[in-house]
């Protein structure tokens, strides 16, 4: 079951980047052309969020099961001292839930607001701060933080 976590885990992120980007992308030409907040722009509002939150499930299954986080909370003093560890056992879980925790205020402010402008600067703001989160947060192979392979 890990495997298939990590797997399904290291393959929809690539689904919520894309989602992200997107919904940045046109939170950007809406806001900067005046256009309307169509019903397609609040689709893509709405799947980035539940993208994120089907991935945040997804990495709290896979928290819960891993190997690697279960060594360094039952070896925490000593496991602390690594960085490896400590990167999956506390900091990319933190990093990644503040990121969806702000996806998803910027999702639920973004659907409340009352002019077109409005909606889409906040979905420019509160997404490209949470992609912003989640960029740092992800193990790339070039990451000095830790780094995985592109797929797994």
């Amino acid at each position: 079951m890990y495997q298939t976590l990590t797997f399904l885990h290291s393959i929809f992120r690539w689904l919520v980047l894309l989602s992200l980007i997107s919904a940045i992308f046109r939170a950007y030409k809406g806001y900067s052309s005046n256009t309307l907040f169509s019903k397609t722009d609040d689709s893509v509002r709405h799947w980035t969020a539940t993208i994120a939150h089907i991935q945040l499930v997804l990495g709290i299954t896979l928290y819960s099961q891993s190997p690697i986080v279960s060594y360094f909370w039952k070896n925490f003093n000593t496991a602390k001292e690594n960085f490896d560890l400590l990167f999956f056992g506390l900091i990319h879980i933190f990093l990644m839930l503040v990121s969806i925790i702000i996806i998803t205020i910027g999702s639920a402010l973004a659907k409340r607001k009352q002019t077109d402008k409005e909606k889409f600067k906040t979905m420019l703001i509160w997404f490209g701060f949470g992609l912003f989160i989640i960029f740092i947060a992800i193990p790339w192979p070039f990451s000095p933080l830790a780094n995985r392979p592109y797929f797994r």
